[in-house]
């Protein structure tokens, strides 16, 4: 990983914005002062910042509303949510990935929590669980107690004996049934909306991530960056980002910007 400073002057092509929001964005779980500017400063010099995040539906349905943002991947990969212009009016779009889950999940995410509960002491269902709609969240560290990244390996590990796709975040470890992730549904989106090939879509997004389920965005982007916290993680991650930022989250996602708005 190279220190952020080395990313400038390589940015000149860079159209879209993609973040993690969780201990990216955020630091301790809020969103602060230098991050909530440094993504307005981004939007009002003509990038098109879309959040690429594990957290559910219902807070999806609230950023694309109220954030400075063009879309929103939730769920890790489940659908996006994006904002496109008609009759001079922003209306809101969905597009769901073709191997999401169909109405029979619900039951099957049920099931996989209860063996979890069960499996492992001390686990919880993410407080954000009711918001969801096609994967299931086991809070590791987000509400106290934190359980370690040790305990969240084991969650990870017995859900995917249970069939189901986990990854682990900076804060939950999030289970679905289906083939995609979050990188799949972002190049599904650029190339569908706006005409992108895998080319294009590499030269033309910076992402900014912290966690090993941000690592297919690492691997895929030239441009990837992490923010200073993943090196919490890093002994979980293959595939590291290509730079990194001197700080933590959402001021190592300012310095980022910084890059992007002074190229």
């Amino acid at each position: 990983m190279q220190p952020i400073h080395e990313l400038s002057g390589q940015t000149d092509p860079v159209r879209f914005v993609l973040t993690d929001i969780d201990d990216t964005l955020t630091d301790d779980g809020k969103l602060g002062v230098q991050a909530y500017e440094a993504l307005w400063r981004l939007h009002d010099a003509g990038f098109l910042i879309v959040p690429v995040t594990g957290r559910p539906a219902g807070w999806c349905d609230l950023i694309i509303r109220q954030w400075p943002v063009h879309a929103v991947v939730g769920e890790n990969g489940a659908f996006v949510y994006y904002s496109q212009q008609e009759r001079g009016a922003a209306k809101i779009r969905t597009l769901y990935h073709p191997d999401v889950a169909g109405d029979e999940v619900h039951a099957r995410l049920d099931l996989l929590g209860e063996k979890v509960l069960e499996a492992i002491p001390g686990t919880r269902v993410a407080r954000d669980q009711f918001a969801r709609q096609f994967d299931l969240a086991i809070d590791f560290r987000e509400d106290p107690p934190d359980l370690g990244l040790e305990t969240a390996e084991r969650i990870r590990q017995l859900c995917e004996a249970q069939g189901a796709v986990a990854k682990i975040s900076s804060i939950h470890v999030n289970a679905w049934f289906g083939s995609y992730d979050k990188l799949s549904m972002t190049k599904l989106f650029l190339s569908r909306i706006y005409g992108l090939g895998e080319d294009a879509i590499k030269k033309q997004v910076l992402f900014c991530g912290d966690s090993p389920n941000d690592q297919p965005m690492f691997y895929f982007f030239p441009l990837s960056v992490g923010v200073a916290n993943i090196m919490d993680m890093i002994e979980y991650i293959s595939h590291p980002p290509a730079y990194i930022t001197p700080s933590r989250g959402g001021r190592g996602f300012s310095e980022a910007a910084e890059i992007l708005l002074g190229r």
